[in-house]
């Protein structure tokens, strides 16, 4: 089914899913992007900019948000806005937790005036709500309480409390409401964390390529396109309402350190790599099941780990040279 003829609100519209969500539905759509752009990745998309419009803003603003939603009523929602990256939640736990929590809060109850016209809220949540060893997890698998203490799970836990906001939303209120959790998504356009771009940045510039720890915690790697593959199924099939999805692909799974050896091989780059202390605690098995994603919806990732990298590597080449 095709998206068409729809006003669609993205928060966090300008981080990587969010700006590729919209070059690929601005030229048929109403695209409303509201974000603080403290990482920008629409600057690198193609869209038609008579079909965007650009918000500035902040999902703790809660009146402004607020007022925004009651003025454009949007048809469809993706909430895409948190923080996020290892590096990120560590140094600012405090703002994860009230951004991640809050923020999905303002936004549903700002959507609760004209929710009658509401088609779909996608919620972004992530992997890591199902803890340190995940190994082909299931959307019914556990979700993590780890130990109070460890800034790493604020961002997990705050998830979790979002999670349970938005379904809490669509039994209370109706909210036609879709939870998503990605697996280590990758690819062209990507800025910030994320092992693949910063090895694959480092591997354009023949530097070394920095393995934290000792390079045997375990990940499923999706590519961007599938990505979207999935988000566009959970926008469009009416069975994905009221539900959970893990978005991933499972045979793009692979260790840090093979990882980093696949990208010197494919890459053909002069970088070395170098292993350095961890200082953090770690996820160090991150597999999922899509079982559910692929019964319910049909979701095929289609994109090997070989060639995204490829994809990737050429798009770093040709942007670092800019």
């Amino acid at each position: 089914m095709k998206i068409k003829n729809k006003r669609i609100f993205l928060t966090g519209g300008g981080g990587f899913i969010g700006s590729k969500l919209a070059e690929l539905l601005s030229g048929e759509n109403e695209i409303i992007v509201y974000d603080n752009f403290s990482r920008d990745s629409l600057k690198f998309k193609n869209f038609k900019e008579s079909h965007v419009k650009i918000i500035n803003g902040d999902v703790l603003d809660a009146e402004n948000l607020k007022t925004i939603c009651e003025n454009i009523k949007p048809q469809i929602v993706v909430h895409l806005a948190a923080i996020a990256g290892v590096d990120t939640v560590i140094k600012n736990p405090v703002k994860t937790m009230s951004i991640n929590i809050l923020g999905a809060f303002n936004l549903l109850n700002a959507l609760r005036k004209h929710s009658n016209i509401l088609e779909r809220v996608i919620n972004f949540s992530t992997s890591e709500v199902l803890g340190a060893y995940a190994y082909k997890s299931t959307e019914q698998s556990d979700t993590n309480f780890a130990p109070v203490g460890e800034a790493r799970w604020t961002y997990s836990v705050s998830k979790v409390a979002a999670e349970h906001l938005v379904h809490s939303y669509h039994k209370e209120f109706g909210y036609p409401s879709v939870t998503i959790r990605p697996f280590n998504i990758y690819g062209p356009g990507q800025i910030g964390e994320g092992a693949i771009q910063v090895f694959i940045k480092n591997a354009v510039k023949n530097q070394n390529i920095e393995i934290h720890g000792d390079g045997d915690q375990i990940r499923s790697w999706c590519y961007i396109d599938d990505m979207i593959d999935g988000l566009i199924l959970c926008l469009t099939n009416d069975n994905a309402v009221g539900q959970i999805f893990n978005i991933g692909n499972p045979k793009g799974t692979v260790t840090i350190s093979s990882l980093a050896e696949k990208i010197i091989s494919l890459c053909r780059t002069k970088s070395k790599i170098i292993y350095v202390p961890k200082n953090y605690v770690d996820v160090e098995l991150r597999i999922p099941s899509i079982e559910k994603a692929t019964r319910m919806l049909g979701y095929v990732p289609k994109v090997n780990l070989n060639n995204g990298i490829i994809n990737t590597f050429k798009w770093y080449k040709k942007w670092l040279k800019k």
